[in-house]
């Protein structure tokens, strides 16, 4: 769970985004925008906008992908495509760099931070780039899973 401070600067940053391309502050982009803050997790965008319908607060799912793009170029919101998987998203908002751990089996993610190999990273020197974040996702079958699966050949 996001603290007051980091949620007010969200708004005051995307605010600011909107102001410089004059684009209007809307409440349905307020909304959308308080919503995802108290998402915990991963999400995609069919997910926000059915937890937003839920919530009886209607708004059109073209406004939520578009909602949803801004805070991506505002640096917000980061877009992860996990192989042939609906796009989800995450906060960028006080979090560290982190790789994902991907079941092929539930489609479940896990947030995996490792030091050293951010720091491996974070070491790496390429000609003529500078690194600002890196994205690391590792596929296999979680321990739930795996467990199922044994249990389905037994039988």
């Amino acid at each position: 769970m996001l603290d007051e401070k980091v949620k007010t600067n969200a708004f005051e940053r995307f605010t600011e985004y909107l102001r410089q391309r004059k684009l209007r502050n809307t409440p349905e982009r307020s909304t959308i925008l308080g919503k995802i803050l108290s998402i915990d997790d991963h999400f995609d965008v069919d997910s926000l906008y059915l937890s937003l319908e839920k919530d009886t607060y209607h708004v059109s799912r073209a406004t939520v992908y578009n909602t949803v793009n801004l805070l991506c170029e505002c640096g917000i919101l980061r877009k992860l495509q996990f192989g042939d998987q609906q796009a989800q998203y995450e906060k960028l908002l006080s979090k560290a760099n982190h790789h994902h751990l991907i079941c092929t089996e539930c489609g479940k993610i896990k947030d995996v931070k490792d030091p050293e190999f951010v720091l491996y990273m974070n070491s790496k020197k390429y000609n003529a780039f500078t690194i600002s974040y890196f994205s690391f996702y590792v596929y296999g079958i979680c321990n739930n899973c795996l467990r199922r699966l044994k249990q389905s050949k037994k039988q």
